[in-house]
Parts: structure tokens; sequence; C-alpha cells
């Protein structure tokens, strides 16, 4: 990354190597636009094993897939790819059949002749949309049961059902639930539409109209219909991803309109209470075929009911903040102590702050380890809660606030620990959790590639602490490990992000002693030409990088991904590595398409997981 030199030469520094070897030809770094600097022959000596130039593993392919057969091809894509396409493959099944089955039923059984007759098709259709919407009732609460899935995720079943990807089943419900709602309402309007005029008398125009009218919105099953369709359209709406990311409040209105589900749920049981469309013959509605929602929802709603209320429960445990810590770049770091809470690396807590809300729960990383006597989250301040949250904990964060340029002067500055004000007391916050992740896997693996980006670094900032401990000895338990290495790339824009997070690798690079822990920063950003002269000059015959300060020199431009798991593989063969990864959607296909393209059933196998909150 610094300055020029040539093998050639006898001293730390030759302006003509500059010309001589373009940074292109580094292989651990894909260039970013602009980019001139070079390494030096002392950064060469520095570079960590996986990442120097011209070792074995530089000529390290992918696996070539052609050569594969079927049932390598086949083991290799149960690795990432399988499971969760299986499960998912099996949920759209069960919804194919529900529908089918049912609409065969609604369409044949002799005690609905009248009803078929009066509405045509529309009527088995409407009925049997129903159906798969009571089945889409049983899944909708479970993923977002957390403590439910943590515990599940330490079960066999955990190899089977992609537990870490619970959002995403959610939302994948949640579209069911809109698509056959849709189907659900516009076949009924055809049945109103069918029975007004059958109602009319005479069937003039108007009186086709009031009737239609009268049957949407003065019987019992239009008017809870559309209390039901009402409320679902404001969830969706304001749980779009572009509505719930908007400032000033987007993310609020996402959490208060989500509660809504109370309204829809309570209509959707008397839904089919009234019994308007009666069979042919008794009993017209017994217990069995009315109001029967309870019976579908009632499994997923008595674990999220006993969640909530576990919530409000862990919410009165003793929590004081202890140390508030203003990093650059808008990090604020909350150290928490808390009474009856046992984490484990990787894991993830919601936090409320009833001086700025009492009913909004936000998900935050935590970044502090098991061996330690407290809790810690970092914080990014970006929207208006964290902004309100800083206020309250006595952050001045307004003269950082749309300035992105001065990241290298906030960067000189470093981090302050922020005292309250004489006579005021901290505000109270209340936990829920933790709550298990991908991350929490690292231990089943000899190796593990540990990738973050940004802020996404903090679920790390948690495992690293955890493994340094075990690794030194110093968690008092000296629990055993399968761990034997780690790589931690960290993919970061400017220079203050970095900083929150440099006082632990110092301490990680001190007490490796045997290499067992491998750090590579990459910095994206265009630098600065007066920066970027002045890194060259520091760092020539440094020992350690002018920017970190670490023996691991920084990496000027984005990972070359494909020499990073090529080299993997060429020095653990045969081995299961854990890829985990926090950051940007754009990334982490990125980080799984490698880990599929380089993954081999009879040899290096690498198991990708996602933070996913």
């Amino acid at each position: 990354m610094a300055s020029f030199s040539n093998t050639s030469h006898s001293s730390g520094i030759d302006f003509h190597d500059r010309y001589i070897t373009p940074i292109g030809f580094h292989p651990d770094v894909i260039a970013t636009t602009g980019s001139n600097l070079q390494r030096n022959k002392t950064e060469r000596t520095r570079l960590q094993g996986l990442m120097r130039t011209g070792s074995a593993t530089d000529r390290i392919g992918s696996p070539n897939s052609t050569t594969m057969g079927w049932k390598a091809k086949y083991q290799a894509w149960m690795v990432n790819e399988g499971g969760k396409k299986i499960f998912f493959s099996v949920f759209i099944l069960l919804h194919l059949l529900v529908l089918g089955l049912s609409f065969l039923n609604y369409d044949l059984n002799d005690n609905l002749v009248k009803a078929r007759r009066t509405f045509g098709v529309t009527y088995p259709i409407a009925r049997a949309a129903a159906l798969v919407l009571h089945v889409d009732a049983v899944f909708i609460l479970l993923p977002v049961c957390r403590n439910f899935i943590s515990l599940l995720r330490r079960t066999p079943l955990n190899d089977i059902i992609p537990f870490d990807s619970n959002l995403t089943f959610h939302m994948a419900v949640a579209w069911s639930i809109v698509f056959f709602t849709l189907v659900h309402v516009v076949s009924h309007m055809v049945n109103f539409s069918k029975l007004a005029i059958s109602l009319a008398n005479p069937p003039t125009a108007s009186n086709i109209i009031t009737q239609f009218l009268v049957a949407n919105f003065t019987t019992g099953p239009g008017a809870t219909g559309w209390i039901m369709t009402t409320s679902l359209g404001v969830m969706v709406w304001f749980a779009l991803e572009k509505n719930r990311r908007k400032p000033n409040g987007g993310f609020e209105k996402f959490w208060y309109t989500h509660h809504l589900f109370i309204v829809l749920f309570i209509n959707w049981q008397l839904h089919g209470m009234f019994c308007m469309i009666k069979p042919d013959r008794p009993p017209y509605c017994s217990y069995n075929n009315i109001g029967v929602f309870w019976r579908y929802w009632l499994v997923g709603g008595v674990i999220f009911v006993y969640e909530r209320i576990l919530r409000e429960v862990r919410s009165r445990h003793r929590t004081y903040i202890s140390k508030v810590i203003l990093h650059p770049s808008n990090i604020m770091e909350v150290q928490i102590k808390k009474e009856k809470t046992k984490i484990r690396a990787g894991q993830y807590i919601f936090l409320s702050c009833p001086e700025v809300s009492y009913f909004q729960w936000h998900p935050f990383t935590l970044t502090s380890a098991p061996e330690e006597d407290y809790i810690s989250v970092h914080i990014r301040i970006l929207g208006d809660f964290t902004a309100a949250f800083a206020r309250a904990l006595g952050c001045d964060v307004s003269n950082e606030k749309g300035n992105k340029d001065d990241s290298s002067e906030r960067g000189s500055v470093g981090s302050q620990v922020v005292a309250p004000p004489l006579h005021r007391v901290l505000p109270r916050v209340m936990v829920d959790g933790p709550f298990g992740t991908a991350s929490e896997d690292f231990f089943k693996f000899e190796t593990i590639l540990l990738i973050g980006a940004g802020i996404g670094v903090t679920p790390f900032a948690s495992i690293l602490k955890s493994i340094w401990y075990r690794l030194n000895r110093l968690n008092g338990t000296e629990k055993p490990t399968r761990l034997s290495k780690v790589y931690f790339i960290w993919v970061i824009r400017d220079f203050g992000t970095a900083e929150w997070f440099h006082s632990l690798l110092h301490a990680i690079e001190e007490q490796n002693v045997d290499n067992q822990i491998e750090v590579s920063i990459y910095l994206t950003a265009t630098i600065r030409e007066d920066d970027m002269n002045n890194i060259l000059v520091q760092d020539v015959g440094a020992e350690r990088d002018a920017i970190t300060s670490l023996r691991a020199p920084t990496h000027f431009g984005r990972p070359n991904w494909d020499r990073t798991f090529s080299g993997i593989v060429g020095r653990h063969p045969d081995t299961d590595v854990g890829v985990f990864f926090c950051g940007p959607a754009p990334l982490s296909q990125t980080l799984r398409a490698m880990s599929n393209k380089y993954t081999t059933p009879k040899g290096t196998r690498f198991f990708f997981g996602k933070e996913n909150f």
C-alpha cells in the first residue's frame, strides 16, 4: 500500500518502482479507480500468510464443476443452497396441495350445490384461497418468535431448517397472505355482484349497486373483511423497504402499524362466524365449520404471547448503563450491566430506551464477549431512534451529521468517553435477549473466515474477543475449541470507521504468537493526494501500518475473493470452513456465490452464514 521499492535495490524506497509494478499485479486487491499506491518491500514482509504474493496458493483454481458427477454436484449444492431451497419448495408444495384439494372439495361437495349454483366457480376459488390463508396463519408468527428460534437453532433441526432465514420466511408468508387475500377478495366481489343481481327487485342498476354495497359493508363477513383488508394494506405499505428506511419516522411507522395484526386477527376470527353462505342441509353452522381461525393461530399465537410476556419480565431486570464512548464516524459504544444475562459470542439483543420511546425495540449486535462482565453494543448514529438515544446519553453529534469528508480529521481525534452532566442520571434501558444468529456457530469449525463491511463488523468484535480469550486461556474455564485458524477481513470506506475497532485488533495481534488469527483490512474509498503522499512517506521502512498501526498492512481496493477462497482451499484441504458475513446484500450474494464455487463435497467445504435480524 505504501511506498515504492524494487527487490533489486537495498534501500527501502525507490521511486522508479512506482511505474514498474502497477497495483493491478498485486493479486490480493482489485484496484479502485485512480489509486496509485504501491507495495514496498517492508510491506511485503508484513503481509499475512494468505495474502503473500507469489505463494503456491496463487495457483489454486476453482473446482471444475464440469468434472463432478451429479452426486458430487448435489452434495456440494446441499452445503449452502440445498436445505433452504428444499424447505421453501416444501412450503410452496404445501400451498399447492391445500389450494388444489380444497378447490376440489368445495367444487364437488354435495352439500354446497346451492352456493355453486348461485355464485359459480368463484365460490370454490374464494373458499380455497381462504383455507390457504388459514395455513399461512400457522406460520406467520413463528419466524418472529426469536427465543423459540434461538432454542431450535441448538437442535438437530438446524441442519434441516434454515432458521437463520427466519425473517425471509416471515416475508414470504406475508406476501403469500397478500396474494391469496387478493384472490379471496376479488372472488367475493364477483360473488357479491351475483348476489346483488339475484336480490335486486326490480333488477335496476341502482338496486343492484345498493344490494352490492349492503353485502359489502352491512353484513358481518363484508364489514370484517374490509377491516382486515385495510389493516393488511396499511401493514404491507409501511413494511416495504423503501418506506421502512425513510428518514423522519419511517421505521417508527412500520413498527407501530405492524401491530395492526391484532386487529386483523380479531376480525379474522369473527369473519367466518356469521355463516352468511349456508350449506344445503343441517347442521348449517356448526362449531366445526365456522370461526375456526383460532385453531390455526393457536400454536404460533401462544408462543408469540409467551415471548411478549418474557420480554416484559426481562425488561424489568435491573439494568444500567456503565459507560458511553463516542467513537469517530458517529459510532457510539454503550456498555451495559444487566443481571441474569448469559450471552454467547455472535448473538444480538433488542434494546429499548423508555426516555426515547417505551414501545420501540431495536436490534443491535453484541460486541462484548461472554468472558466479560458487561454487555456492549456499538451503534451507528444514523436514524431517528439512534440520534434521540445518543442525545439522551449525552453524546453531541451535531458537528458530525452530514459531514462525510472529515473522517480522516476525526480519526486523529479518537474516541471520547462521554461523561454525563453533573447531577444527571443516565436514562434507563431495557434489554430483551440475547438471541442466536448464524455467527454463533463459529466454534463448530476448525477454520473460519469472518468478513465485515463497515459497521457490519460488530458481530465479529464479540467473536474475536471470545476467540482471543479462549486461545490465550483467559476465560477462566478453558473451554475446549476445535478452532485452529481464523481469517478476518474488514472492508471499510474511510479511516475513522476503523478506529473504534483498532484496540481489539492491536490486542489480538500482540498475543497472536502462533499466527492463529490473520487480519486483513481493505480501504475502498478514494484517497486524497495529500493523504496519499503522507501515507507513502510514513510507511517507508516502518514495521507498522501508517493508518491502523497494525503490523498487517492496509490494502487499498476491493478484496480479490477468488484469491482469498482459493488460498484457503490450498492451505486447508479437506476442511469444513465457516464463512460468516455481516454487511450489504450485494456483497452477501457475492460471498455466497464464492462459497458455492469453491466447495467440493470430498474436499474443502465452505458453509456460508449471514447476519439477518
